[in-house]
């Protein structure tokens, strides 16, 4: 329990330790609820979210769903050839309009929505174009009824929107110091390799997220990845942006997948220099990852279910490329990462678990930890009650971060 102080104004505040430049985020942080719903409000439903690639929806009519801390958002691209986003719910009840994954609209030019409840219909660009019974909505206007567009963001080839606008940077301003490095991958080019595929974990999303830009466990807990990059792995804040990245190296303990992977990875003429055989990974705060390899990219984001589950999306994309070769590659690299992925899956529940105890509050962060650090000092700087070490006490969380944000305490 903290302490009670008093401010200038003689009104009662917490008071208590807060976490050190070098200490990790507080284990608190990461399972209570009410520090949640911090989170959803106040950078989750503020932040870009990456819905696909525009080669996800390539015609007329073809649409992608997201589903995202109870808002609903389809991604269309419209009978002018254009790509706009909205609300994915009717305007007269609320109900879902377009189910799966991704899909086409119905209609001879592949322009109409058609709410399945009451069938209100919609054209591509949101506009309300049917409504059944109108003589009796005698008190509505269709030209106020059009779908709820939301913020969106195309930024090479990969589309993005934001629930709710906060004036915050643009993806591209937040990917400026690395956009030079993007470039040579010819990411509007992509083609997606496979669907969307979805991976529940049972941790808080941050496990997932600081375990990604974790680069000191990886001679420990994977050998597999360790033998095939040796101690090349490197890693850097770049603005925004974290960025890791590790060389293909031979060594006698790289394992099958790897030495197959290592010969048989052809040349690619659109990269040059180390890049030809270097893996690089971009982090985008809070919950975006882009995995890129020489023959192919793969975006993850880690969804927030709860404050304790997680759901993992990903999708991988490539050039196109028929040589055998390159299918052989992207095969033995989803071998690799598939192993990879495993033993990460037992890192964070383990991680979780200890978190949970009461043994542990914070733990120190070795100054070479930058991205680590970089992700504390960001949580700080958005939900200040993060800085304390101990939790604020039962039902306090939201006025302690309150009274920290005017800077009552």
């Amino acid at each position: 329990m903290l302490e009670q102080g008093t401010n200038k104004g003689g009104a009662e505040r917490p008071a208590g330790r807060q976490g050190g430049p070098y200490e990790s985020l507080a284990a608190w942080t990461y399972s209570d609820p009410d520090f949640f719903e911090l989170e959803k409000e106040s950078l989750f439903l503020t932040s870009w979210q990456l819905v696909c690639h525009t080669s996800n929806i390539p015609n007329i009519g073809d649409y992608f769903t997201f589903d995202f801390l109870g808002e609903q958002i389809v991604t269309i691209r419209t009978k002018g050839d254009h790509i706009k986003s909205f609300h994915n719910v009717c305007r007269h009840r609320a109900s879902r309009l377009l189910d799966g994954v991704v899909g086409t609209c119905s209609g001879k030019n592949k322009d109409r929505i058609v709410c399945p409840y009451h069938a209100w219909t919609y054209n591509t660009d949101g506009d309300l174009t049917g409504m059944p019974y109108r003589d009796q909505f005698k008190h509505a206007e269709p030209s106020q009824l059009g779908l709820k567009s939301v913020d969106q963001e195309i930024f090479q080839g990969f589309i993005f929107i934001r629930v709710q606008p906060d004036g915050g940077p643009s993806v591209a301003d937040q990917f400026v110091d690395v956009i030079e490095e993007l470039k040579p991958y010819r990411l509007e080019e992509l083609q997606p390799l496979s669907r969307v595929t979805l991976r529940p974990r049972s941790v808080n999303w941050k496990q997932i997220a600081d375990n990604y830009v974790d680069a000191l466990h990886i001679p420990t807990a994977h050998p597999g990845l360790g033998g095939l990059m040796g101690n090349s792995y490197g890693l850097e804040v770049r603005g925004p942006i974290h960025k890791m990245w590790g060389d293909l190296r031979t060594t006698r303990k790289s394992g099958l997948s790897n030495e197959l992977y290592q010969s048989i990875l052809p040349d690619f003429d659109h990269l040059l220099g180390a890049n030809k055989r270097r893996w690089v990974y971009y982090r985008m705060w809070p919950n975006l990852a882009l995995d890129i390899y020489p023959e192919q990219l793969d975006f993850m984001q880690f969804i927030p279910v709860s404050s304790t589950e997680t759901m993992i999306r990903e999708m991988p994309y490539a050039l196109p490329d028929e040589r055998r070769e390159v299918k052989l590659a992207q095969y033995l690299n989803w071998r690799i990462n598939r192993q990879v992925n495993a033993e990460d899956t037992e890192l964070i529940k383990g991680v979780q678990a200890g978190m949970s105890g009461s043994s542990y509050s914070v733990g120190p962060l070795a100054d070479t930890e930058v991205c680590l650090l970089d992700s504390a000092q960001r949580m700080h700087h958005q939900i200040p009650v993060s800085k304390l070490v101990n939790h604020p006490g039962r039902g306090e969380v939201f006025k302690t971060n309150d009274l920290m944000k005017t800077g009552a305490c």
